[in-house]
């Protein structure tokens, strides 16, 4: 058994990656026979690779990305090649939820008519390997953003546009694929995608609410009366963001690769817009949503979300105006309140303990306030601009709905604190 030549655990490091997790972690060995019995999907891939045989094989070194909030993923390090891994986490899932099967069947049949879907390598359904579905393919190499742009590219305000404008571009890039080139018309279930998914998302959030998240029900009560019809019918991200766009090195404003495919779907256009701008927090939009980022939009450069609205609608041809988006933007906050509700119930429930997952209770409860101040006022700032009382009140009877779960939530884990305390003192007697 032999590891990559010269190289030690976690030699090299990868921007975003580290050590495993203990509560993450999985039979390595077990994962490296698999691939040495396959045949890849992508033959490319591996091509030149040496993974040893069942007499010497070679064991990749591992290493995993801790921003992703779902499905996990993984890099093996082989000589001369970068691998992805990714499964599905430990604990409660929501139904339809993690479906291996499903994201990477999208991604293989995306590949010959969107390049920027990374090469499959294989998939695994026999849970003797690690215990569920799990699968590999490249590691598309290039510049990741995370939170801030990195000084090293020393971008200007210009370059920061042309990113911007480029990450736009891919997405209405995205909506003009060919379907049925594609062999993915079986993912189109016909007309009523808006009222199915603000249908499913309520859904979801009814089943994942914890006592200390707000109830969400003027939210969805709001969505349910006041849904368009759909205005389209293409392939969707439903996940569309910087941190999962992989840039060219050579020129960040390029995008050469797409990630994270495990909510992709055929479905409405501005439904998926609406959700990438989720996640879109701009300058201007005060500290709270400044520090729940996990992109850097609000950089000195970058199109503000009206702005993406318009390139949008200028590359599409798709005709928005200012009050039907009010619809698809608090849409937009909503699923992603569910989405970091979700993480938050099974960081409630004790089924992980990554420290990063702490913030997600305080992110649904001013998420659920973003989304009221949109509908009474058409924009999302937490603050009034104005002071009457008509801006000044509905901001005050909100306090309740934002301090009253998070204290019911300090109780909660103040309560599991002592338990465990009392735990060790009666191991240790």
């Amino acid at each position: 058994m032999t590891r990559p030549e010269g190289a030690s655990p976690l030699s090299r490091r990868i921007p975003g990656a580290s050590a495993v997790r203990a509560e993450d972690a999985f039979d390595v060995e077990a994962v490296a026979a698999w691939l040495r019995s396959i045949t890849p999907a992508d033959p490319t891939v591996l091509a030149g690779t040496d993974l040893g045989d069942d007499d010497e094989p070679v064991i990749p070194e591992v290493s995993q990305f801790s921003g992703g909030a779902s499905n996990l993923t993984y890099v093996l390090r082989y000589p001369g090649v970068d691998l992805v891994m990714r499964r599905p986490p430990a604990g409660t899932k929501a139904r339809g939820a993690h479906d291996m099967k499903r994201e990477y069947r999208v991604q293989a049949a995306l590949r010959a008519v969107y390049p920027l879907v990374p090469r499959m390598v294989g998939l695994c359904e026999d849970h003797s390997v690690i215990g569920s579905d799990f699968y590999v393919m490249e590691r598309v190499e290039g510049v990741i953003l995370r939170k801030e742009i990195p000084r090293e590219l020393r971008l200007d305000r210009v370059t920061t546009r042309r990113l911007a404008e480029s990450a736009v571009d891919a997405l209405v890039e995205l909506h003009s694929v060919d379907i049925s080139a594609a062999g993915l018309d079986d993912l189109d279930r016909g007309d009523g995608y808006v009222r199915r998914q603000v249908e499913g998302w309520s859904a979801r959030y009814r089943r994942a609410r914890t006592p200390d998240v707000p109830d969400f029900v003027p939210v969805m009560k709001w969505l349910s009366a006041h849904q368009p019809e759909d205005v389209g019918h293409c392939l969707i991200h439903n996940d569309f963001r910087f941190d999962n766009l992989v840039l060219d090195p050579a020129d960040v404003t390029h995008v050469i690769g797409v990630l994270d495919w495990e909510m992709a779907t055929v479905g409405d256009p501005l439904m998926d817009l609406g959700g990438a701008l989720a996640y879109w927090v701009q300058e201007g939009d005060g500290p709270v949503f400044t520090a729940f980022r996990r992109q850097p939009t609000n950089a000195p450069g970058m199109l503000t979300r009206q702005q993406v609205v318009e390139r949008y609608a200028e590359k599409s041809g798709l005709e928005i105006d200012a009050g039907s988006w009010r619809f698809y933007e608090v849409f937009g906050l909503f699923r992603l309140a569910v989405i970091a509700q979700q993480i938050n119930h099974r960081y409630y429930h004790g089924q992980t303990t990554n420290p990063a997952f702490r913030a997600f209770r305080p992110a649904v409860s001013f998420l659920e306030q973003r989304c009221l101040r949109i509908i009474r006022t058409g924009e999302g700032r937490l603050s009034p601009t104005r002071i009457g009382p008509g801006d000044v009140i509905p901001e005050l009877r909100g306090i309740p709905r934002v301090v009253l779960p998070l204290l019911a939530g300090g109780v909660h884990d103040a309560r599991n604190r002592i338990v465990e305390l009392l735990d060790g003192i009666g191991g240790r007697s």
